[in-house]
């Protein structure tokens, strides 16, 4: 059974891939026909009686089967798809989650294509120089050729990240950054043709019913039965624990942001204190003054190419892997790169796509998916087809493209999600890579990240665009120090975001008949340190639990990082690039997936449970209680 319709899951993965990476209307518009025929599709199997009894029957003699571990895991997961999808229900139920499930395709659909022609409509057209006071020549120069290539004078801002940010962080006009930061929150949330509030409330609501109707409290409560968490009660402490230790730091570092921006010539005495348009601003004046640090410094140690190349030396060093780019693949559009991936021996490991700036058919954000599992059938193992999609600031007329120190960890971080998948070595495709618990899933990306911060890793691909001078090492020694800077406001961005999430699908958003607005402010209440701006909305664009698998799972990137921290004290206790360390972690971690419970294979890793505290020490939230 778990090798049947592959040929409908190959086709249907490379689809949808296309729908999030490069779509246009006609990719649209069959994403519409066929979501409800692939969900009703899905519905066939998993409510087929006939079908369930035979799982059913294997499931009730597994005892007398003498499994190994991951046919075990298999057996148990494919019973509860069927049971956590309904195979139990009375007929007239069935029809009914049947009828919920097609709905929710097409309203998860909906919601995702009005988030990017949102991003894609709006333009800040600067006609005035003085209006680029502060930012960087190389976004000058972005802005000038966004406004060629759509041939108007002068200047285009957009909502796309690499044009975005970098405004948000150095236009030192005010009222612009303030325009800008409201058209960026206010996606989805306009009352019109593309307002996503009404999509929210109804896909909210068809989760809850879905829940109620297999059995569950909540949505929270189905969804974190089969994650490590387990409970929405666990999740909320687990938020709630790690907000009582952030929530002081986060608001000493505003207090200091505040009197630094009100004491900041010729910009201070901020009308009607911080506001959130003047939070990338002040805080990256603040890191320059305190650290004489800021990404201009950074960024021409970090051309693109040198950061990839980094990416693999890291690879190869711990894991033993060979990229070697090709041109005999297809692909979908220029500026995609492909590699062939091997091993020490010279076999295939996998097929790795890379694919790095915006454009109007793709989503914002970074994220990895596959084109093709791995597995194992009849002998033969059948290697992955792995990619990374981000959006990253393109090479302009005169430089290459320069990343800055976020867009390097973001990089390493779905680079470390592309490893979990390409060093997969499952015999079946739903266990293989990342087909594990959501809150686990995020480990291999997250601990990838910290080699950005050591002066070993950084050596091996910092190096100057134009001189090809390695990275000085004061600025490694800035870089670290900065890693915490304003860790405590961070955190609690983060954490409102998990909570958030929770206030919609665990129940108390459902007993009410507030606003999608009244609701979101109540989830933000105890992590709000800027005032509310009424026109925005972060709901209506939260594409991570509306469009993608994070609904009820957005807690999982702090429950990784717990993770994380600590299977990174294990490398810098050995050795960033020690061997062993990186054999466990390839052996228990990146070649399982999900063939067994996570927290078996952590412990096969690093021989006990994770420690919080060096969460907490990395994120220099435990200095006030030593």
């Amino acid at each position: 059974m778990e090798f049947t319709g592959q040929q409908l899951d190959r086709i249907s993965s490379i689809f949808f891939n296309l729908n999030s990476a490069e779509t246009n209307d006609e990719i649209q518009a069959i994403a519409q026909e066929v979501s409800p025929l692939l969900s009703e599709f899905s519905n066939d199997i998993t409510l087929n009686e006939g079908l369930f009894k035979r799982v059913k029957m294997v499931y009730e003699n597994k005892n007398d089967l003498d499994l190994t571990p991951e046919q075990q895991t298999l057996l148990d997961k494919k019973y509860k798809s069927f049971a956590r999808n309904g195979a139990n229900l009375p007929e007239d139920k069935k029809q009914q989650l049947r009828d919920i499930d097609k709905q929710l395709a097409k309203l998860k659909l909906t919601f995702g294509e009005n988030v990017l022609a949102e991003t894609n409509k709006y333009t800040l057209h600067i006609t005035n120089e003085k209006d680029l006071s502060g930012l960087p020549e190389q976004a000058i120069e972005a802005a000038a050729q966004t406004a060629e290539e759509m041939d108007k004078k002068g200047w285009i801002i957009t909502l796309q990240y690499p044009s975005y940010i970098p405004f948000m962080t150095y236009a030192d006009n005010r009222e612009l950054r303030k325009k800008l930061a409201i058209a960026f929150g206010a996606k989805g949330f306009q009352n019109d043709e593309l307002d996503n509030q009404k999509n929210v409330l109804e896909i909210v609501k068809l989760r809850q019913q879905r829940a109620q109707l297999l059995g569950y409290d909540t949505h929270a409560h189905f969804v974190l039965e089969e994650r490590m968490a387990q409970s929405p009660q666990k999740v909320e402490s687990f938020l709630q624990e790690l907000l009582e230790k952030a929530k002081p730091a986060a608001e000493k570092e505003f207090k200091e942001l505040q009197s630094f921006a009100n004491n900041l010539p010729p910009f201070g005495g901020i009308e009607g204190g911080l506001q959130k348009w003047d939070s990338a601003y002040y805080t990256e004046k603040l890191k320059q003054e305190r650290f004489d640090l800021d990404d201009e410094k950074l960024k021409p140690y970090f051309k693109l190419e040198n950061v990839i190349d980094g990416a693999f030396s890291i690879a190869e060093r711990l894991f033993q892997l060979k990229f070697i780019e090709v041109f005999d693949v297809d692909n979908y559009h220029e500026d995609v790169k492909t590699f062939r991936v091997s091993d020490t021996k010279g076999l295939d490991v996998a097929l790795f796509y890379a694919d790095f700036h915006p454009r109007p058919g793709k989503r914002n954000g970074a994220w990895m998916t596959s084109y093709k599992p791995q597995y194992v059938k009849g002998g033969k193992n059948e290697r992955p087809h792995i990619s990374i999609v981000c959006n990253f600031t393109k090479p302009s007329k005169t430089k290459p493209s320069l990343l800055t120190f976020n867009e390097v960890t973001t990089l390493f971080h779905e680079f470390g999600h592309a490893l979990h998948g390409m060093l997969a070595n499952t015999t079946y495709p739903s266990l293989s890579g990342t087909g594990v618990y959501w809150d686990f899933v995020e480990l291999p990306s997250q601990v990838m990240e910290n080699w950005c911060y050591e002066k070993e890793a950084l050596e091996l691909f910092a190096k100057h665009y134009e001189t090809g001078e390695t990275i000085p090492m004061e600025l490694i020694e800035k870089i670290k120090a900065s890693a915490t800077f304003m860790e405590g406001m961070q955190t609690l961005r983060q954490l409102s975001f998990g909570f958030l999430d929770m206030a919609w699908h665990s129940g108390g958003s459902q007993q009410t008949n507030k606003s999608v607005k009244e609701i979101e402010q109540a989830a933000f209440e105890g992590t709000n340190l800027y005032p509310d701006v009424p026109e925005n909305c972060m709901s209506s664009s939260f594409s991570h639990i509306f469009q993608g698998g994070y609904s009820s799972g957005y807690y999982s990137y702090k429950w990784a990082e717990v993770l994380d921290a600590d299977a990174f004290a294990y490398f810098l206790e050995k050795g960033i690039f020690n061997g062993e360390v990186a054999a466990k972690f390839k052996e228990h971690v990146l070649t399982k997936g999900g063939t067994e419970h996570p927290m078996v294979l952590y412990n096969r890793f690093r021989g006990k449970e994770p420690n919080p505290e060096h969460l907490l020490k990395r994120a220099g939230l435990l200095i006030q209680d030593s």
